[in-house]
């Protein structure tokens, strides 16, 4: 691995010596910049949540690329929000990736998870699964200027319903995801706005899904929590369309 610095002398790095046949090594690089932007995102975001922050890395076996998240965090924390954090009887904690997938899977939940990119493309989906469905989880990406926002579902294109649905076919998909890219970029706008009406219909509109899959109305993949896959029948569930109109009887209550 060869290094070059403006005006200064070029370095040279051994990876690995290849001897044996082929093989594949890795380079890996972020900037400070980039590293404290997602740090002042995380910070508000928890500030916003009034839940307590936890980064997770694995700074014992990358002491240098993930040391510095570690510093960088721990740095952008105690010299801009311990004080917000501690007014609010909040916590910022740096944790081991495995120790904190283990904390997660026996919490209650109540609390911001700042992952590095590859952990937290994993470690989500583990979360919305376990949860329930990839069908209830929110994608949310915060600016650090804290006004711009983009708002997904993270499932994906769920390609196989779809080919059903233009074949006619009545599916059973969860739209949850979907109503909540909506919800939040509008509550968003609502903030950005100072709509409250705009902000109300969005929590209301949330609440509805909610209330509606409590009351025992569901899409075929929260069936299959319940009953397991093998087990669910037609009359535990609902098509996509129906649990549409669920959700509407429900909010038209409210």
């Amino acid at each position: 691995l060869i290094y070059t610095p403006e005006g200064g002398q070029e370095q040279r790095t051994t990876v690995f010596d290849f001897k044996n046949g082929g093989g594949c090594s890795m380079a890996m690089y972020n900037t400070d910049e980039s590293i404290t932007a997602f740090a002042h995102t995380c910070f508000q975001y928890a500030i916003m949540k009034k839940w307590p922050l936890y980064m997770s890395t694995k700074n014992t076996i990358l002491k240098r690329y993930d040391g510095r998240f570690k510093d960088i965090f721990e740095e952008v924390y105690q010299q801009g929000y311990k004080a917000k954090f501690d007014e609010l009887k909040i916590w910022y904690e740096h944790r081991l990736i495995d120790d904190m997938v283990a904390q997660a899977l026996k919490s209650d939940g109540g609390f911001v998870w700042a992952c590095k990119n590859y952990d937290g493309d994993v470690q989500s989906d583990v979360v919305a699964q376990g949860y329930g469905s990839l069908g209830l989880m929110t994608s949310v990406l915060v600016c650090p200027d804290g006004k711009t926002v983009e708002s997904e579902a993270a499932h994906g294109t769920v390609t196989r319903h779809y080919r059903e649905h233009q074949k006619g076919n009545p599916t059973s998909t969860n739209p949850v995801a979907s109503i909540y890219a909506w919800t939040r970029g509008l509550e968003h706008r609502g903030k950005l706005d100072g709509n409250n009406d705009l902000i109300a219909f969005s929590q209301k509109l949330e609440k509805a899904c909610v209330d509606t899959i409590d009351s025992g109305k569901m899409t075929k993949d929260l069936a299959g929590c319940i009953y397991g896959l093998k087990n669910v029948k037609p009359e535990h569930y609902l098509n996509t369309m129906d649990f549409l109109q669920a959700i509407r009887e429900t909010q038209e209550k409210m």
